[in-house]
This record gives C-alpha cells, structure tokens and sequence, in this order.
C-alpha cells in the first residue's frame, strides 16, 4: 500500500462500496479530472490492486439461502494432496471460497445452496468424492448481521 496516495485510496474505498460509479461521478466527488480518475483506476487494475469488477447479488432472491461452513481435514498434507483437493474443490459452483488454515482442520469451504436437500447431493456426490478427505465437519448459518466486501483502507 504503500505505492498509494490519498487519491487512489479514495477511489478504491468508493468503488469497493459502489463498483457501477462511473469515472465521471468519480472525478465529480474526488474534484479531479475524468482522465486523471481514467489513468488511475487503469493503474489500479494493472498493478492488481483491483483484481475483478463484480455485482453482488441477493442470494436469497436467486435461491441459494442455505450456506454452510465445512471445515475440512484431509488424510494427507503432500504438495501433490493439498494442490488436487484446491484444484477439485475450486471447479465446484457451489464453494463461494476456500481457505487452506491452520488449526486441526486444513482448509475452510463457504458453501452456496437452495436448501439442505442441495447441500446434501452436493456433499454426497461432490465434496465426499474428493480423494483424501478424513472429514468434513459443517455449520449451517442461521441468520446473518454482517456481510461486507469493503476492506477498510
């Protein structure tokens, strides 16, 4: 962070809060230039500071209320386990994202479903499948006070 200046911390915070701002309505609350916004946010994304422009969507409208936690412990900890599970694992739709952690269990999956039903074929027929698991404890969430994707800056 530390090739950052006060300019480029403003336009990360706002668009991590608001991605659709357009360079206009950038420059407009920064009080700078379209084309010195322009530059910079090119810069940003170049230099991976902004990795990808997303919507997030309201999960519970497009049907995946059921999320779960799945704590995972595999029987093995060779480069060649740790790389096939992360490789498997990530081409599952249902896994938001996964964590390798320390601690007695090895990594840390957010699991997006409909309903229990999903979850269980998911885990029956995909994440049970997987070579090496020892286990795969979960936790259901059961309500939700926050959610954010804005780091602080």
């Amino acid at each position: 962070m530390n090739d950052l200046d006060a300019i480029d911390l403003k336009i990360l915070d706002l668009l991590q809060k608001d991605a659709s701002l357009t360079h206009k309505e950038i420059a407009f609350k920064l009080h700078k230039s379209v084309a010195t916004i322009h530059d910079r946010t090119r810069r940003l994304k170049q230099e991976g500071y902004i990795r990808r422009i997303v919507a997030i969507l309201d999960r519970k409208k497009i049907a995946k209320g059921l999320i779960a936690f799945s704590h995972v412990l595999l029987n093995d900890h060779t480069a060649n386990t740790l790389n096939t599970f992360e490789h498997e694992v990530a081409q599952f739709p249902e896994v938001m994202e996964c964590f390798q952690m320390t601690g007695t269990f090895d990594f840390i999956l957010r699991i997006a479903t409909k309903d229990m039903e999903e979850y269980q074929q998911f885990y029956r027929n995909k994440l049970a499948r997987l070579p090496n698991i020892s286990t795969v404890q979960s936790f259901f969430v059961l309500s939700e006070t926050k959610s954010d994707t804005a780091y602080p800056l």
